[in-house]
């Protein structure tokens, strides 16, 4: 059973010592307040579905307060670290702040993408070339042979490379990628102050299929994260593709002794309510689904642009059942 934090029973005490006002009230005393804590966090855990929501950039300290106060149950939020293919480091600092409000959080590390393409596959271009040809013209009755150079078109087939000063490719797709993104991955989860334990979501956007190389990306990554030892595995993922990604990274696991499934987040519209269990996506390893992509809603007059989940636990990446 994931242990009770300070920062759960911190949140609740202030929910009930603050009204609209934001006059404090008659405190109960701390006694009572941890042993009614300790009851809800119980509840929690074991009631779900948990609503949570995801949006690509940090919409400020007062934005999350609004929301987290809100009549609409957002329990936690999606907490994106700067990344390969997220450039943002606007989440970055606020796991403090978030968690002192009451937020829950699932970490999220968006990792290279094939972006429709297949690592290291040739693509044709155009190219160019100057040639020289050769003229007849007739002059005075007479023909006359002449020679110029012209600029004409020629099809090569090329292999592609990344962008000058870009940190992400559908070429920078492989394994040895996959470790130096998981070591970074790492060093940023734990810089953020996250404990020992967090689960990290390496997001894999949707394929309409798998290559080898992304193959090969992602069971790095996960082989990397387990040697380390601190922070545990886990995927971000179209249903489209689940099956193939929690197949390949359930050898990982088992390889390196670890029997319990990783923690997946599954992407798919079909079906969703915020009512309904992640398992319900029909995934049963799923943990998170999210179901309701690029809506705006208003709470508290804070308007956002957000995706909508729903997740087993309360904090996604920092209370995972189970262990090795």
């Amino acid at each position: 059973m994931p242990k009770l934090e300070w920062r759960s029973i911190l949140a609740l005490l202030t929910a009930g010592l603050i009204v609209s006002t934001r006059s404090p009230i008659g405190a109960p005393s701390i006694g009572d307040a941890v042993a009614s804590a300790s009851a809800n966090i119980a509840d929690d855990l074991s009631a779900g579905p948990h609503l949570g929501f995801d949006t690509f950039a940090y919409p400020g300290d007062d934005a999350m307060h609004a929301w987290a106060t809100a009549d609409k149950p957002y329990r936690w939020v999606g907490y994106y670290l700067s990344a390969p293919c997220h450039s943002d480091s606007s989440w970055e600092g606020k796991r403090e702040t978030l968690s002192s409000m009451g937020w829950g959080m699932a970490v999220i590390y968006v990792g290279q993408q094939t972006w429709g393409r297949t690592p290291g596959q040739k693509v044709a271009i155009t190219r160019y070339i100057t040639k020289r040809v050769r003229q007849v013209k007739t002059r005075n009755g007479k023909r006359v042979v002449s020679y110029v150079n012209k600029r004409v078109p020629l099809r090569v087939l090329v292999a592609p490379r990344a962008s000058r000063g870009s940190s992400c490719s559908t070429q920078f797709v492989n394994a040895a990628r996959g470790t130096d993104d998981a070591n970074d991955a790492i060093a940023k989860t734990a810089a953020e102050g996250f404990a020992n334990g967090t689960v990290i979501f390496l997001d894999v956007e949707r394929m309409e299929a798998v290559p080898r190389a992304m193959r090969d990306y992602y069971e790095a990554w996960t082989k990397r994260v387990i040697e380390d030892g601190r922070f545990r595995p886990a995927y971000y993922a179209h249903s489209f593709n689940a099956d193939q990604i929690y197949g390949d990274v359930k050898q990982v696991l088992a390889a390196a002794g670890v029997s319990t499934d990783p923690p997946f987040w599954i992407a798919s519209e079909r079906g969703f309510a915020i009512d309904k269990a992640p398992t319900e996506v029909g995934h049963a390893f799923a943990q998170v689904w999210q179901g309701l992509l690029d809506v705006v809603e208003t709470h508290n007059g804070v308007r956002l642009p957000i995706d909508v989940n729903v997740a087993q636990l309360p904090s996604p990446s920092e209370v995972y059942p189970g262990g090795e």
